[in-house]
């Protein structure tokens, strides 16, 4: 039988290795998060302010997805410390240290690449990593929450609950994050509401 991860290989990048590649994950991200349910409309001076963290943090991570050259996907991590405070003042609201999470900030993958195992690999190195910092007590990520009715959902749509819980993770009740971006349907940037999942380490 063939392994579908074939050819496909998977690369911590860190430092001047993560920099390298931040233009390729801009891309990534304008593409892929076009998709139901982010419909990010991307631009490229959004994704510099966006990525700036990853560059400011020493302890960032990529998880890169290639085949040969060309980078098919990635998965992001930085300690939630680094996030501005629209981030880490919700944490600190419920009295959860910010301090003692590691944030998950993406996973973007080709379309063609999709259901051969890549995501849970994702997972599985970027804990791993938080791991290896040893100053981490929780993973954590947030995802975008659209009304149960929204007309933009598309029929065939798979929420992904059932997948992040099988990782071990669960959604913190009343944990919600803002974040800002422009809608495929909007004319300016509106605030999201963002569920946050998080996982012991």
């Amino acid at each position: 039988m063939n392994n579908p991860q074939e050819g496909i290989r998977l690369d911590v990048l860190t430092g001047a290795d993560l920099e390298k590649h931040l233009s390729e994950l801009a891309q990534l991200r304008i593409e892929v998060f076009r998709e139901y349910p982010y419909l990010y409309i991307g631009s490229m001076d959004y994704e510099a302010r966006y990525l700036r963290a990853y560059q400011e943090a020493e302890e960032s991570v990529i998880i890169g997805a290639f085949d040969g050259t060309r980078l098919v996907g990635a998965a992001t991590g930085l300690p939630l410390s680094a996030e501005p405070p629209t981030m880490t003042e919700p944490f600190r609201a419920r009295g959860l240290d910010p301090e003692q999470f590691f944030y998950f900030g993406e996973s973007v993958l080709q379309d063609s690449y999709r259901g051969r195992g890549i995501g849970v690999r994702f997972f599985h190195e970027r804990e791993a990593y938080a791991r290896s910092l040893n100053r981490f007590t929780y993973c954590c990520f947030c995802a975008v929450e659209r009304p149960a009715e929204d007309p933009r959902r598309p029929a065939d749509y798979q929420p992904l609950d059932g997948f992040w819980t099988n990782r071990g993770y669960r959604k913190v009740g009343e944990l919600t994050v803002n974040l800002s971006w422009q809608d495929a349907d909007e004319a300016h940037e509106s605030l999201k509401p963002m569920s946050v999942w998080m996982k012991a380490l």
